[in-house]
């Protein structure tokens, strides 16, 4: 990327030093407050050089910060009130980042998420300067320092440490709709978009992810330019709690779990506005909505605190925070007079009362979080759970619509009684898990399998996401299982793989001069491909006619063979599938065993996810 360079003063590499501006104090009795103030007590913010303060603005007494699309805060009078009381109590028990920091390293986890939920730093508290960058690091166990990696990548992608201009559009995955900037000036815009651009350039398999750039906008009104970069790292990065979605399935599945658990939790809210509507899709309208309410049109005091929480509990806080609105929006209609409610008729009318009602909100951040933290008997079970159901139900959907009379080249599978089945648990269990299969490719695998094996359940014995990459690993855990399933996905997204009749313990068996067995295995045994295509390839013997040539009946007894180093299936000429010891690297290609061509799009693949599946109680 080249572009024009500018002047900047912001850190460099190995300097996470920030130049920060301080807003002046406004008059004498603020200064005896600040002298007055025990030295655990906040400081107003030093904003970082990325922000726009005259065009953030405060309120004088108090210098909470104006929020976008409202005039004034200290124009409703409760609000000002509340925060002016937040600011008493904040010098009385809201814990320092040092504070935060030991609770993290003692791992009191329960500790640290009800200081979180509880305390109240102001918007303009600069405690957050540290405080983000600790629970960030809470999600990722390798500590390893982003800042140095993301200045020899700046260095990389545009020839320079210096900020550069007119670099070109943002990433594709970031929502053209959803670019709020928080009252970054000009430098900071420039610096969230580089910001965004590394993280584009180090994840690439990231294809929509709409939240990103805010989250990033919000991260540099507290912390350096690399310090933001690692924070944001850490969110994609993270596997147990998710942040950001990535992709525009999981866009979906979000919103449409975010309404199943709605009509659960705020179900009073949720009926009347679709008693109102009349309609169900104005209430799938909302929402869609649903992250427009909460990162463009939240008051930017409210947007602040709910950030920070969503940064060490994930995604949950977002579905929290989008009940409380509900919950709020509908008690603040039921409590109009009935002649100024609005007529929630038709969908535009809907959307913009609640976008209305977000942007200017009439309560404290605190009730927000209140409210939102008051809805029962929500957790992150049931959260996870629906949203495997809801992300099954789409992609099914998907499926079904490839499937159709007008895409001919997809291969469907064959009907099946849903007795044969695995239930809808284990479809489950194996989609929480499975880094290489959809559930139509499970469901396809499970066709071709011996209709005694289907009785069974599948489970998991074995994933390199989970387990690693050790090839003791691999035979510890499922040496003793038959039969097994092998699936490998490549670095180039190719799938496929191969169904092992026999156990692989059998490899250490003997022959009968007491040497090692060479191959093993059944007729039984087949290869396969999933992606691109999805074609089964059987024993050749199946078919084969007894008086064929001598090398394919030879071939045909070549199913299964490992001397503890590598993994092969299928012989004669060349292997169908062989793994290497490091569980990296493998070849491909035609063998007589099975007849198949080559299972990948070349010969020699690097393996990205290597799974095998067994059988429950076989």
């Amino acid at each position: 990327m080249t572009g024009e360079v500018v002047s900047y003063s912001g850190p460099g590499p190995g300097d996470s030093n920030s130049h920060n501006v301080e807003p002046p104090i406004e008059n004498d009795a603020e200064i005896g407050k600040q002298n007055s103030s025990p030295p655990s007590s906040p400081r107003r913010c030093p904003f970082q050089q990325y922000v726009d303060v005259d065009k953030l603005g405060r309120i004088s007494g108090t210098s909470v910060l104006d929020s976008p699309g409202i005039s004034s805060l200290g124009r409703r009078s409760n609000g000002r009130a509340s925060f002016m009381g937040v600011r008493r109590r904040s010098h009385l028990h809201n814990k320092t980042a040092e504070e935060v920091e030991r609770i993290v390293q003692a791992g009191k986890i329960r500790e640290l998420k009800n200081c979180i939920r509880s305390h109240q730093w102001l918007p303009f508290d600069c405690v957050r300067s540290r405080l983000w960058q600790i629970i960030c690091s809470v999600h990722v166990k390798d500590k390893a320092t982003m800042d140095s990696l993301y200045w020899d990548t700046v260095k990389q992608i545009y020839g320079t440490h210096d900020l550069v201009t007119k670099t070109g559009p943002l990433p594709t995955f970031v929502e053209p709709s959803f670019q709020m900037s928080y009252y970054l000036n000009e430098t900071g815009i420039q610096v969230a978009r580089r910001v965004v651009n590394i993280i584009s350039y180090s994840c690439p398999d990231i294809t929509y992810a709409p939240s990103l750039y805010p989250i990033t906008c919000l991260l540099l009104h507290y912390m350096s330019e690399e310090d933001c970069y690692a924070c944001v790292s850490h969110m994609v990065a993270s596997k147990k709690t998710k942040f950001i979605t990535q992709t525009k399935l999981h866009f979906e599945t979000i919103w449409r779990t975010s309404m199943i658990l709605c009509r659960r939790h705020a179900k009073s809210a949720v009926s009347y506005i679709a008693k109102q509507a009349g309609e169900n899709s104005i209430v799938e309208s909302i929402h869609q909505q649903w992250l427009n309410c909460i990162f463009k049109e939240l008051p930017f005091q409210h947007l602040v605190r709910v950030m920070d929480c969503f940064l060490f509990e994930g995604r949950k806080v977002m579905y929290r925070v989008w009940m409380a609105i509900l919950l709020l929006f509908h008690r603040h209609l039921a409590s109009l007079p009935s002649n100024n409610r609005p007529a929630l008729n038709k969908d535009s009318i809907v959307e913009s009362a609640l976008l209305g009602f977000c942007r200017n909100l009439p309560c404290s951040p605190e009730k927000l979080l209140r409210t939102a933290y008051g809805v029962r008997n929500f957790s992150s079970s049931e959260m996870d759970r629906l949203f495997v159901k809801t992300e099954m139900y789409l992609k099914s959907k998907a499926a079904a619509s490839a499937s159709g009379p007008n895409n001919k080249n997809v291969m469907v599978p064959r009907s099946r009684s849903s007795d044969v089945l695995p239930t809808s648990q284990s479809q489950v269990n194996i989609q929480m898990m499975s880094h290489t299969l959809t559930i139509r490719e499970l469901l396809t695998v499970w066709s071709w399998l011996p209709v005694r094996i289907t009785m069974y359940q599948p489970e998991l014995l074995y994933t390199t996401e989970e387990h690693g990459c050790s090839m003791t690993t691999f035979f510890n855990r499922v040496e003793q299982h038959e039969p097994t399933i092998l699936i490998v996905k490549t670095t180039t997204e190719d799938v496929f793989g191969a169904y092992c009749s026999s156990r692989w313990a059998e490899r250490n068996s003997k022959d009968c001069h007491g040497g090692r067995q060479g191959y093993f295995g059944t007729g039984e045994t087949f290869v396969f491909t999933l992606v691109p295509n999805e074609i089964k390839y059987p024993w050749v013997g199946i078919s084969a006619s007894s008086e064929g040539p001598s090398c394919v009946r030879h071939a045909a007894e070549l199913f299964m063979a490992s001397d503890g180093h590598m993994v092969t299936v299928g012989g004669g000429k060349a292997q169908a599938i062989w793994i290497d010891e490091n569980i990296r690297y493998g070849k491909t290609d035609g063998c007589l065993t099975f007849n198949n061509p080559p299972l990948a799009s070349t010969t020699d693949f690097e393996i990205r996810v290597l799974e095998v599946y067994g059988f429950q109680n076989v």
